[in-house]
């Protein structure tokens, strides 16, 4: 392992820390850097191996948001019975998001998620899928803030209702086509419903965090014996870089979504897409 591997890990977690929770599709940008430069390790020429490293480092942006939301986890996870202040917003024993508001909004993409792996990871992880999903994607956001209600409301994800939770969760389903992305399309979706684009994104990381650590354990379980001791410091590298990266990523982001909206992000997915399809078509 030499170390321009290393910076090459480091890289690569920054771009997935800095894309996983903004809506451009951190997946697609993994793709698109694997087209053009993870294939050069030797020791990740297994396609599997490689969406397998590609999870690994979403480990390090899912510690990321459970040091963010560390408070609300507590919460969630039935840890503390105490009102706290969080994040400027005083939290009610009477008034919070419940855990099983969380699992109705994984229901959808989960089951869809189990039942498709297979295909997913056969067919739809390449550039020209990812340009697909962008496009359509960025479509969804512009129409979801052009056609929104002009006074968002629910303005706390405290105050969701489980129907919103699960029509949240049916949107979900669509950041299965890669390139689409998790919080585009849940982002999107929130804000139709009513939404305020804070918390739609704050119920958006929220339920990353199980959707991804249960990715990467099933990934994990199904190709450890792909890992070597020679992609060992690949992979912790790639993990410190995306924890650290997303972290910043989060942090900013969710001061900045309620003042810019869903199109500067939809304009740099169409922009990012015609870029591609110069380089690759």
């Amino acid at each position: 392992m030499d170390w321009i591997s290393i910076i090459k890990a480091i890289i690569l977690g920054l771009v997935e820390g800095l894309t996983e929770f903004a809506p451009v599709s951190s997946t697609g940008h993994m793709i698109i850097v694997d087209d053009m430069w993870l294939k050069t390790e030797q020791f990740l020429s297994s396609k599997y191996v490689a969406n397998t490293f590609k999870v690994v480092i979403q480990l390090g942006s899912i510690l990321a948001v459970l040091v963010v939301f560390k408070d609300r986890f507590i919460d969630l996870l039935g840890l503390s019975r105490f009102t706290r202040k969080n994040k400027g917003q005083i939290q009610h024993a009477g008034s919070r998001l419940k855990l099983g508001q969380v699992i109705v909004g994984l229901i959808p993409a989960g089951v869809l998620g189990l039942l498709f792996e297979d295909f997913i990871d056969e067919y739809l992880f390449s550039t020209y899928t990812v340009l697909i999903g962008l496009v359509i994607g960025a479509i969804l956001m512009i129409f979801a803030d052009k056609l929104r209600p002009k006074r968002a409301k629910v303005e706390s994800v405290d105050q969701m209702t489980y129907k919103q939770a699960f029509s949240i969760g049916l949107f979900q389903c669509l950041s299965i086509w890669p390139g689409f992305s998790r919080s585009g399309s849940t982002i999107s979706g929130g804000v139709l419903l009513g939404l305020s684009h804070r918390a739609a994104s704050d119920f958006t990381f929220i339920m990353a965090v199980p959707v991804m650590a249960g990715a990467s354990a099933l990934s994990l379980l199904k190709n450890w014996q792909y890992f070597t001791l020679d992609a060992l410091p690949f992979f912790i590298a790639g993990f410190i870089s995306a924890f650290v990266f997303a972290l910043i990523s989060i942090r900013f982001f969710l001061k900045l979504i309620d003042r810019i909206k869903l199109v500067p992000f939809a304009i740099y997915r169409i922009v990012l897409a015609i870029v591609i399809w110069v380089i690759f078509f």
